[in-house]
C-alpha cells in the first residue's frame, strides 16, 4: 500500500502541463498539499481545480524562472516545503555556432540556476525540521550526447552533479535529494517535435516514448517514504537500452 503524504507540502515547478502536472496530481492523491507553479494563471487554476475536484488540496503560484529575484520570491511565497520537485525546464536546440548569448543564458537560468536558488532557499528549512525530499527532473541528454542539444544537456548534467552534492550536504539532516532522467516523453511541450519523439522512442528497449504519468510515477517514488534509503541517485526513466547485436 502506498505511503500517505498527508501533512506535507509539495512545490512543483512547471506544474501546469506535462510531467509537472502529472506529478502534482499524483502527490495530491497521496495527500500532499500541492503548490502548482507555472507562468499561466489560467492553466494553473485549471490544475488546481482538477486536484480539488478529486478531493486534494492545491494552490497556484506564478514566477518567472528566468529572473533570480522572482525565483527567490517564489520560495518565500511558498513558505515551508517538505517536497520540492524541480521540474520546469527549457529545451532549445542548435549547434554551437548557432548558440547566441540569449540562447545560452535562458537554458542555464531556468534549467540550472532556478533549481539552485530554490534549493538554497528551501532546503535549510527542511534541515531544521529534520526531513524533506528534493527531486530534480533531468534528462537522458545529460549523459548521452545529443546533436544540437549541447547547452540543454550540459545544463541538466550540471543539475545531476548538484543532485549528488546536495545529497551529501543535506543527507545527514534527513533530507534526501535525487533526480529522474526521462527519455523521450509525450508532453504538450514536445508537440512540435512529434516525429523526433516517435523516432527516439523506437530507439528504446520498450520501443515507444513515455507518457507524463509514467515519468511522474518515478518522481513520486523518489518523493515518497518508499524510497527512504535512496539518496543521491539519478534514476533513468528512459525505456531501456537496445542491446548490440553480434551479427
Amino acid at each position: 500500500m502506498a505511503a500517505s503524504l498527508t501533512g506535507s507540502t509539495a512545490l512543483i515547478t512547471g506544474a501546469t502541463a506535462g510531467i509537472g502536472r502529472a506529478v502534482a496530481r499524483q502527490l495530491a492523491e497521496r495527500g500532499a498539499e500541492v503548490i502548482v507553479h507555472g507562468r499561466d494563471p489560467e492553466r494553473g487554476a485549471a490544475v488546481v481545480s482538477e486536484i480539488e475536484a478529486a478531493g486534494g488540496r492545491a494552490r497556484f503560484l506564478t514566477a518567472d524562472l528566468h529572473d533570480a529575484d522572482d525565483v527567490r520570491r517564489l520560495a518565500a511565497d511558498a513558505g515551508p516545503v517538505d517536497i520540492l520537485v524541480n521540474n520546469a525546464g527549457i529545451y532549445r536546440f542548435g549547434t554551437t555556432a548557432e548558440t547566441d548569448d540569449a540562447f545560452f543564458t535562458e537554458q542555464i537560468d531556468v534549467n540550472l540556476r532556478a533549481p539552485f536558488l530554490l534549493v538554497q532557499a528551501l532546503a535549510p528549512g527542511m534541515v531544521t525540521r529534520g526531513r524533506g525530499t528534493i527531486v530534480n527532473v533531468s534528462t537522458l541528454a545529460a549523459t548521452v550526447p545529443a546533436r544540437t542539444g549541447g547547452i540543454y544537456g550540459a545544463s541538466k548534467a550540471a543539475l545531476e552533479l548538484l543532485t549528488r552534492v546536495w545529497a551529501d550536504e543535506f543527507g545527514p539532516a534527513g533530507v534526501r535529494v535525487n533526480a529522474v532522467a526521462p527519455g523521450p516523453t509525450y508532453t504538450p511541450g514536445t508537440e512540435d517535435y512529434g516525429p523526433m519523439i516517435e523516432a527516439l522512442g523506437r530507439t528504446t528497449a520498450l520501443g515507444r516514448p513515455a507518457t507524463p504519468d509514467e515519468i511522474a510515477s518515478a518522481v513520486t517514488f523518489l518523493a515518497s517514504p518508499e524510497s527512504a534509503y535512496v539518496n543521491g541517485a539519478i534514476l533513468p526513466a528512459a525505456g531501456g537500452v537496445l542491446a548490440l547485436s553480434p551479427v
